[in-house]
């Protein structure tokens, strides 16, 4: 491990969801994906099928999960927005039927104002924004006025463009500077600093060299103050290096989440709950003496 690695002293202050705080250094926080679309990427849409959505939440909070992340509009590379009304219809049931069952956060996964103020008075105390605040600048007053949480994305370009030759002549200097700018959006409009959360957005905008880079130097986004968040689960630039289809990538996912929490990742965002809560306390008990 090298002198970038995580230390103790770099911990950001504990972040509160609701009447849940997240205490970070102490453990790695595992955020389960609940999608409720009919075009995921990795093929667990649950679109039309709320009770399944709320049943599959509760199988993973079960499994070791520590917050949930429900979403109602597919972001993998080309995929077309979803009208408000609509990702409202998909995510509402399932966020209202898991509030009132379950006792971990829930987050929206959205960058629209007006689904996240719904999504937050049904339940959520969470919204992961992939635009950075971007899309929806509204968005961070919602977040400020409800008192929730915000994880701010990079992505380069829209979901409809991000992959078409995306180039960077200072990769990490880049994403850094955008996600700071996306914090002090945040802040402008009155969210607390310790409740954002950082999200380098790997595969938003990204070659598979420029998400295996980011991973090697995710420590150096600690210099920004904030909670960093990594989502790698299944992702195309796993099956790239491994030529796997996207049911086959468990061990490639394994090993993106094992690294990225070695070099200071506090949330890892994972559809196989179960195998990675066992990675993340195994990287805890060597990384934190969380044993």
């Amino acid at each position: 491990m090298d002198e970038k690695a995580i230390t103790p002293d770099s911990n950001p202050a504990p972040l509160r969801c609701g009447d849940r705080e997240l205490a970070f250094g102490k453990k790695t926080y595992v955020m389960g994906i609940v999608n409720v679309t009919p075009d995921s990427f990795s093929g667990d849409g649950l679109a039309g099928r709320p009770q399944v959505a709320i049943d599959q939440g509760l199988r993973m909070i079960e499994e070791g999960a520590d917050l949930l992340d429900v979403g109602g509009e597919s972001t993998r590379p080309g995929a077309e927005s979803v009208p408000p009304d609509e990702e409202l219809r998909r995510v509402l049931p399932v966020i209202e039927g898991l509030a009132t069952r379950v006792n971990v956060p829930i987050s929206i996964d959205t960058y629209k104002s007006a689904v996240a103020k719904q999504a937050l008075a049904a339940g959520a105390t969470m919204v992961n924004d992939i635009s950075g605040l971007n899309m929806d600048p509204a968005l961070a007053e919602v977040v400020a006025a409800s008192g929730a949480a915000l994880v701010v994305m990079h992505i380069k370009g829209t979901p409809q463009t991000m992959q078409q030759n995306p180039q960077y002549d200072d990769l990490i200097g880049e994403i850094r500077q955008s996600l700071s700018a996306s914090i002090e959006r945040a802040t402008g409009a009155g969210v607390p600093r310790q409740q954002i959360v950082i999200d380098p957005g790997i595969g938003f905008g990204k070659t598979v060299e420029h998400n295996l880079e980011i991973l090697r130097r995710l420590s150096e986004f600690r210099s920004l103050g904030c909670a960093i968040l990594i989502g790698t689960s299944r992702k195309s630039f796993i099956g790239k290096v491994l030529d796997l289809p996207v049911h086959d990538r468990l061990e490639g996912t394994a090993a993106t989440v094992a690294i990225a929490i070695a070099h200071g990742a506090d949330i890892v965002r994972v559809h196989d709950v179960k195998a990675m809560v066992r990675v993340t306390r195994m990287c805890d008990a060597i990384l934190r003496s969380a044993y």
